[in-house]
């Protein structure tokens, strides 16, 4: 975990080929992947943003049935395909709950796909589709939040944690204000 975190952070402008790339690799993943146990797969992160900066790495959500089955069955197959596999804590370090993360890299070494395979359960993860969704619906908030990972990309460039970590705060904010908008929405 110690090497990945220290590759370094590049943002580059939105491609429009992003939301492609996403479903290629989703079909493949349900090509080769036990379907009693993948439930759903989300495009999430600034990849999944039309118009943001980001890391071109496309993120993508994985529930998944049950997490111990999900490293017996599914991470031999990923790992076979050159995904490399990470039994990654949620928060901080070595603290529960834990997850399976994959990295896929293209044939130069460099990142392609994060694949991040979850439970239901874990609000933390889902939480990011309300993020993503609302700098779809709000463009000056996701000019804000392009602004300050440029900051933090070239404050942060070999520290993908501490560029993760000085991101929190913002997404956090964002986060509750897109789940406050949800609740009142439903309350109408």
């Amino acid at each position: 975990m110690r090497r990945v975190a220290r590759e370094q952070v590049a943002l580059v402008p939105y491609d429009p080929s992003w939301p492609e790339s996403f479903r290629l690799e989703k079909e493949r993943l349900l090509s080769c992947l036990p379907s009693d146990l993948v439930r759903r797969i989300e495009h999430f992160g600034s990849t999944a943003v039309p118009g943001l900066s980001a890391k071109p790495i496309v993120d993508m959500l994985v529930e998944v049935a049950d997490l111990s089955e999900t490293r017996a069955r599914i991470v031999p197959v990923l790992e076979a395909r050159g995904y490399e596999y990470f039994w990654r804590p949620t928060f901080g370090d070595d603290v529960p709950p834990f997850y399976a993360w994959f990295i896929k890299r293209d044939g130069a070494g460099r990142r392609t796909h994060h694949i991040h395979m979850v439970e239901a359960s874990f609000t933390e993860h889902w939480d990011r589709l309300l993020f993503r969704d609302h700098l779809i619906a709000h463009p000056d908030v996701a000019r804000r939040y392009q602004e300050l990972k440029i900051e933090l990309a070239s404050r942060h460039a070999g520290d993908r944690l501490a560029y993760a970590r000085a991101k929190a705060a913002f997404i956090d904010e964002i986060t509750a204000a897109a789940r406050k908008e949800l609740d009142e929405s439903r309350e109408r």
